[in-house]
Parts: C-alpha cells; sequence; structure tokens
C-alpha cells in the first residue's frame, strides 16, 4: 500500500509539474498577443493620422490641413539690418487633432491642434553679427533701457511696467551695477532681463581687443556675481559705437551684440508726447527700441506701450523678440 501511495504522489505532481510549464508560455504568449494588437492599434492611427486609411475625420482633417500651414522663415544676414532672426512656421498636427475629435459629431467645427516648425537656419548659424531688429513678421517690439545713470527715475519706470503688465530688458552698466546693487535688484525681482552694457560706458570701438573683452567679461562676471543671472545673451555697446572685433569679442564671451531699430533720443529730454509719436510713427514688428532712465522716458513710458499695442505690436525683452517662438496675434487697441 505504501508504494501505491507513493506512486500516486509523484503522478500528481508530475501532473502539477507539467500544467505549471504549459500554463507558463500560453500567460506568456497571450500577454504578447495583447502587446502585440495594441501597438498595431497605435501604429494604425499614426498611420492614418499621416496619411493613410479611410477614416472620414482624418480625411476632413488632412483635408484641412493646408489651410494652418505657414512655412517657417529663416534668419539671414540683410545688408542694411545685418543679422535678422528666423520666425517659426507652424503646421496641423493631424494626428493630435484626431485625438481631440474622436467621439465628437461628424459635423462638430474643426478643433486644430497646431505645432510649431522651427526654421532651417537660426541666429547661432550665421556667424557673429550685429543684430537691429527682430524678424518683421514677429509681431513684438523690444523695450532696451540701457542703465548707467538715472536712477531717481527707475523707480517710477519700473511702476509703469507693473502697471502695464510688460517686461523690458535692462543692459547694465559694470560700474554701475558694483554701486548699485540693491537697485538692481529691485529690477531683477520684477522679472525684468538683465544684460551687458560694458563696464565703464566706453567707446567700444577706440578700445583694443584686449580692452575690450574686459569691459564686456568684466560687466559679465557681475551680472553673475551681483545677480545670480546665468543665461545672458546679449550685448548692447555703449552710445552704439562698436567695430567687428567687438561683435567678435562678445561672440567669445557667448554674447549677442544687439543695437537698435528706433532711438528714443530721450537723453535730450523731448516732451514725452514726442517720444510716444515716434513710436507711433517709426516702430514696427521687431522693432528694438532704446531708451534710458531719464525723466522723458518715464513720463512717456506708458503712452509708449500703448502705441504699441494700438498697432497691434506687444512689448517684450529683447529675448522674446528674437527668439524664433511665434506669437498669438494682438488685437490693436484704439
Amino acid at each position: 500500500m505504501a508504494w501505491k501511495k507513493l506512486a500516486a504522489a509523484a503522478l500528481c505532481a508530475a501532473v502539477v509539474w507539467g500544467l505549471a510549464v504549459s500554463i507558463r508560455p500560453v500567460g506568456e504568449y497571450v500577454h504578447a498577443v495583447k502587446a502585440q494588437t495594441e501597438g498595431a492599434r497605435t501604429e494604425a492611427r499614426s498611420a492614418g493620422a499621416e496619411g493613410g486609411g479611410g477614416d472620414a475625420l482624418l480625411e476632413r482633417i488632412r483635408a484641412a490641413a493646408p489651410r494652418y500651414a505657414e512655412p517657417p522663415v529663416d534668419a539671414v544676414v540683410d545688408r542694411v539690418w545685418h543679422a535678422i532672426p528666423g520666425y517659426n512656421g507652424v503646421e496641423l498636427d493631424i494626428e493630435r487633432t484626431y485625438e481631440a475629435m474622436r467621439g465628437l459629431p461628424e459635423d462638430a467645427p474643426l478643433r486644430p491642434v497646431l505645432r510649431e516648425v522651427e526654421p532651417r537656419i537660426g541666429l547661432d548659424d550665421l556667424g557673429p553679427h550685429p543684430i537691429y531688429r527682430g524678424n518683421p513678421k514677429k509681431r513684438m517690439a523690444a523695450l532696451m533701457i540701457n542703465v548707467a545713470w538715472g536712477n531717481e527715475h527707475i523707480p517710477s519706470m519700473l511702476g509703469t511696467l507693473r502697471k502695464k503688465n510688460v517686461r523690458a530688458t535692462f543692459f547694465f552698466d559694470g560700474s554701475w551695477l558694483e554701486k548699485n546693487e540693491t537697485l538692481a535688484r529691485r529690477i531683477a525681482e520684477d522679472g525684468h532681463e538683465l544684460s551687458n552694457h560694458a563696464y565703464s560706458h566706453p567707446d567700444m570701438a577706440k578700445l583694443g581687443s584686449a580692452e575690450q573683452y574686459r569691459q564686456i567679461a568684466r560687466t559679465e562676471a557681475l551680472l553673475k556675481e551681483k545677480l545670480g543671472v546665468r543665461d545672458n545673451k546679449w550685448f548692447a555697446p555703449p552710445s552704439g559705437s562698436y567695430n567687428a572685433t567687438t561683435v567678435r569679442t562678445a561672440a567669445r564671451l557667448g554674447l549677442k551684440t544687439v543695437l537698435w531699430t528706433v532711438d528714443t533720443i530721450d537723453w535730450k529730454n523731448p516732451p514725452p508726447e514726442r517720444i510716444t509719436a515716434k513710436i507711433r510713427r517709426d516702430a514696427g514688428p521687431g522693432s528694438l527700441i532704446l531708451m534710458h532712465p531719464t525723466a522723458s522716458a518715464s513720463a512717456a513710458l506708458e503712452g509708449l506701450i500703448d502705441a504699441l499695442r494700438s498697432k497691434g505690436i506687444e512689448p517684450g525683452t529683447v529675448s522674446e523678440t528674437l527668439s524664433t517662438a511665434r506669437v498669438p496675434p494682438v488685437e490693436p487697441t484704439s
């Protein structure tokens, strides 16, 4: 009897082991089939959205795609304006539009999902060239405020910028920054862009290469040390004086040399309405607008911002204006 019990136990163990061996591959097979099926579905959706299949919604979206397409604009070196940045194009994202509209009624209005298309050539591809303006297709203008004096007007300008919800780019003279760190921090705390205006407001074109490097590098170090600026991209030469050495030297420090499209000439203290009228007349999409902390600029700043917005142009920083990123249309204000 004992040997029969042993035989039965052995037989039972063998059956259990055999089932385990057979069940495991079956489970793996089922899992693989499920994964394959889901992968096929995803692939089919993608293929259909990009150009296959007979889904009526997909066909409708594909047919609409050309209406939303706008090609990107490459950066170029212009004979007059020197380096001009590119501007992103846009196209209909067919697959994401399809996913957004699945399950809606057949006659539902199209809900386009767009994606930006970067240009083939950007500013970095052009080499070292000065920049006087942004891309004319981009309805932004940069407010460039060069600071080497005029402390008494900065608080009121900051107040206006806060009121109008605008960020500007402040270019600091390094020697000013050393003496006015607290005020510079107030500017930084308001979210404005902080950039390089050399160290002692020199005539850069009259300096040798080594001194030009020292002027820019010293202020760049101060921006990092005093204000924690790690990603500055811009150098504005004092009084707009520069030569090819200046542009190459700034490039060695990772900076692009920026000038201006429209000069408010606020240092001559014109009436504020004259500055506003000049902006209304001369500023356009992509303009870089030069000003300083003067009584005229402070008094004109709100009207200047309103003048830009009346033309459907949004004021902002140099980085925002010179980037290739698209901006939504701005409705002109009356």
